[in-house]
């Protein structure tokens, strides 16, 4: 088994032992059309496995059999497991749950945020976490996160020199990223630059979060230090980004599914090649995951125009050659994980058989029984517990200025013109209440938002960017049984209209994340949005919108830990009141 990323010097000898005939493979494919990566031609191989590895590719059956699996994979056709660059593991879901769940869709590799670790834990059990998830057969990487993406009330505590330098030595941190602060970085801001020269300096590629980024501004980023993006929004993004030396990642999630339009407009400027181009979902809410990950980006960008051999090395090899992990990942060929999707098609890429780590995951169209590894209160990670209470007094409700929705993540200041002081607000007013309080009891910053809901009682949310409470309703009486509530399941999400609990959703995993599986999220995860679209949110998106209510990476204003934020400015408008 590897160890620490690599296999160790007696296991090397022991792979190659296997092709001098002394010790015998323990999966052996035969007949095998597969799609090589490095010459995108499909071949007929036999495909020898020992434990995880890819020990042998061609012609050849191995000498010694003994104990051998040998499998005939006539009429099926191989390709490498899927790699997923850009996760968001923490979308309601665990990340343990989620890497099975995407497994069985055939994406064996997912190389993820760890901004909740440094909310949910220190940088030790944080680390032994990360090792603990190589003991999964799906390949688990993380990046170093740079900042916290909000406004916090002591920012310097998570990020600071030590820590994010111990993040990118960490050998299951293959990046950068996302960068997120990339103006402060425009701005002068030098330690910052030093975070990511180090991470340049280490080997490891930084990810970036441009949006609507001018060419100039593109290169002024790409002098200092970025690799890649996935922030292109139209098919001359793609290209432009491409000229000036970026690897481009083309999104497909649950609140930009830009995906089609990216490939068909891509097309349409003529692009040709291909080999720097990746796909994401990009921390896509449970729903949108019902169907799979990265097969599902195959599939459109195959029914899209793309040629098939391109769009299955776009969703691999691609995104294994930027994140230097090729010799690794992202193909099938020797000395890799052996990460293998069998397909019934060609054009097909949903997989009927899927090996992780050379172990069975899927077989003959059925999921293979797996034990669960992740002791998840050996890292801290319980139930929301707090020894205080919101009351009465915590609601009041007296601020000039409120948050209205323009879409599910971005938000303009509106000057209120409701009156503020009654316990339940009329449904003739957009306005509901909106509070940010500290899931410590120390703080909270009250105002109201427009757009959200135009009659609901109340949601409360322990579910947060932060791990903060979020809670939007129309009743002080409705907000207060949430959070009774809330309290009472461990955490989560709790919707109470008129004295009545309409759904919760328990996120007992630090009040973050589901302690479950996947199908039984999606469910719940679809009853919510129902709930809440029956009381007027006319969004895409609920999750994303409570998600991203403290996100200073996106305009105009926010609520925050400091209090209500100015993007812009990057001023505090109104702080935070102590309790």
């Amino acid at each position: 088994m590897m160890e620490n990323w690599n296999w160790r010097n007696r296991e090397l000898r022991k792979h190659v032992s296997v092709l001098d005939g002394i010790t015998s493979p323990t999966l052996v494919l035969t007949n095998a059309v597969y799609l090589n990566m490095y010459t995108k031609a499909w071949l007929e191989a036999n495909i020898w496995i020992y434990d995880e590895r890819i020990v042998y590719v061609g012609d050849a059956m191995p000498s010694q059999q003994q104990g051998t699996e040998i499998v005939d994979c006539t009429g099926k056709y191989l390709v490498p497991g899927y790699i997923e660059p850009h996760a968001h593991p923490f979308q309601l879901y665990n990340p343990e749950e989620l890497a099975y769940h995407a497994a069985k869709f055939g994406t064996t590799t997912l190389v993820s945020d760890s901004l909740m670790w440094h909310f949910l834990m220190d940088d030790k059990k944080a680390f032994s976490l990360l090792d603990a998830f190589q003991k999964l057969p799906i390949s688990m990487y993380w990046w170093a996160r740079y900042d916290s993406q909000t406004a916090l009330q002591d920012e310097e505590k998570l990020f600071n020199t030590r820590t994010v330098l111990d993040w990118l030595a960490h050998p299951a941190v293959l990046q950068g990223g996302e960068l997120t602060s990339w103006p402060n970085l425009l701005n002068g801001d030098d330690r910052l630059l030093y975070w990511i020269q180090e991470t340049k300096r280490l080997g490891k590629p930084v990810e970036g979060h441009f949006p609507g980024a001018s060419e100039e501004t593109l290169t002024k980023l790409k002098l200092l230090g970025a690799s890649g993006d996935h922030e292109s929004i139209s098919g001359k993004d793609i290209v432009k980004r491409l000229q000036l030396g970026y690897e481009v990642g083309l999104r497909y999630s649950s609140i930009r599914p830009d995906l089609p339009k990216l490939i068909s407009e891509m097309l349409q400027e003529q692009l040709t090649t291909f080999d720097h181009l990746t796909m994401t979902t990009d921390g896509a809410t449970p729903a949108f995951y019902e169907r799979g990950l990265l097969n599902v980006c195959i599939e459109i960008a195959i029914e899209n125009g793309l040629p098939v051999e391109e769009a299955y090395r776009m969703a691999s090899f691609n995104a294994a050659k930027h994140l230097r992990m090729e010799e690794q990942l992202g193909s099938i060929a020797p000395g890799r994980v052996a990460h293998i999707n069998m397909l019934a098609a060609k054009d097909n890429p949903h997989p009927v058989d899927v090996i992780a780590k050379g172990k069975w995951l899927v077989r003959n169209g059925e999921e293979v029984e797996r034990a669960l590894t992740i002791d998840w209160q050996d890292y801290g990670i319980d139930s929301f517990a707090v020894d205080w209470d919101l009351t009465i007094h915590d609601l009041q409700f007296s601020l000039p200025l409120g948050l209205e929705m323009v879409n599910d993540v971005i938000m303009k200041p509106y000057v209120i013109q409701t009156d503020l002081t009654p316990d339940i607000l009329p449904d003739n007013r957009q306005d509901a209440f909106l509070l940010l309080l500290d899931r410590e009891g120390k703080w909270r910053v009250n105002t109201t938002i427009k757009g959200f809901t135009n009659r609901l009682g109340a949601i409360a949310s322990s579910y947060s960017t932060t791990g903060d409470i979020v809670f939007i309703g129309k009743s002080k009486p409705d907000l207060l049984l949430a959070w009774k509530r809330m309290k009472a399941i461990g955490g989560g999400i709790v919707v109470v209209h008129q004295g009545e609990v309409l759904i919760e959703i328990p996120l007992t995993l630090g009040g973050v994340m589901f302690d479950g599986g996947m199908e039984a999220l999606i469910a719940k995860e679809k009853e919510l949005k129902q709930h809440l679209e029956a009381f007027g949110y006319p969004f895409a998106d609920p999750i994303y919108s409570i998600l991203f209510l403290s996100s200073t990476h996106l305009p105009y204003i926010r609520i925050t830990q400091q209090g209500i934020m100015d993007i812009k400015k990057k001023a505090v408008l109104f702080p935070a009141t102590m309790r």
